[in-house]
């Protein structure tokens, strides 16, 4: 896994804890990650539908996961990948 791939998997799962978050949350729950690289993920999911902002506010926005997005249950938790899976 790369290191870009471990920050979005990070990025997912938190907000998928903890559906409804702002940024500003987001980033203190992955205090290992600076607010610009959650920004920039957050940025990156959201253009390909993966994360969802919400307006809450004059420039106040809430994150949640995608509903459709593959690798989260309906209870809010990641499924493990299909490698995970096999074993």
């Amino acid at each position: 896994m790369t290191h870009a791939q471990a920050i979005t998997n990070r990025v997912i799962e938190t907000v998928a804890r903890h559906p409804g978050c702002l940024l500003e949350e987001l980033a203190i729950d992955c205090p290992e990650l600076t607010w610009n690289q959650v920004f920039l993920t957050v940025d990156q999911l959201t253009r390909t539908g993966e994360l969802l902002l919400a307006r809450k506010g004059p420039g106040v926005y809430v994150i949640r996961v995608a509903p459709h997005h593959p690798r989260v249950s309906k209870g809010g938790e990641r499924d493990k990948n299909p490698a995970e899976r096999a074993s």
